[in-house]
């Protein structure tokens, strides 16, 4: 995820300590029942789609924003799937993060799936029983995004 320029200004002065930013993912499906996927070029993987909103930005403004930057599909957010306080992340530079990430479930509407931006090496619909190799995080969302009538997820630890 590239880093937006508000962070890079708020970084200038604090450092490398504990920032708490909003995240946004969109776990996207399609009228087949597949989920859209990117694998990230910072570290080959695939992963679902998200990143930080703007300042003022509503998460469901910037769940379709960040669809449409990286992989050029257009999207209507559906629902809330959860809403979860991650673990601090310390990056390669030493910035550390915790991001509060609320994930959105999203229908596609429009636009052909492909690399719109230099976030992503590959873009794709998978079927849900031909996901490639994923992360818990990406492979939870999912499953609870495809949990029609079910109520947003909130972690109670």
């Amino acid at each position: 995820m590239a880093t937006p320029d508000f962070i890079r200004t708020i970084r200038a002065d604090a450092g490398h300590q504990l920032l708490w930013l909003p995240g946004v993912t969109a776990i996207v499906f399609d009228d087949e029942g597949r989920v859209l996927l990117g694998r990230r070029s910072d570290n080959g993987k695939w992963s679902v789609i998200g990143g930080i909103p703007d300042p003022g930005e509503q998460p469901a403004e910037c769940a379709v924003r960040e669809v449409f930057e990286e992989t050029a599909v257009h999207c209507v957010p559906e629902r809330i799937v959860l809403v979860e306080a991650l673990e601090p992340v310390t990056y390669p530079n030493g910035d550390t993060c915790q991001f509060m990430d609320i994930t959105l479930r999203c229908r596609a509407v429009g636009g052909e799936a492909r690399v719109n931006d230099d976030e992503s090496l590959e873009v794709g619909w998978f079927a849900l029983d031909q996901l490639p190799d994923l992360h818990e995080f990406g492979v939870f969302r999912i499953k609870q995004a495809m949990a029609e009538e079910q109520p947003a997820w909130f972690n109670r630890s």
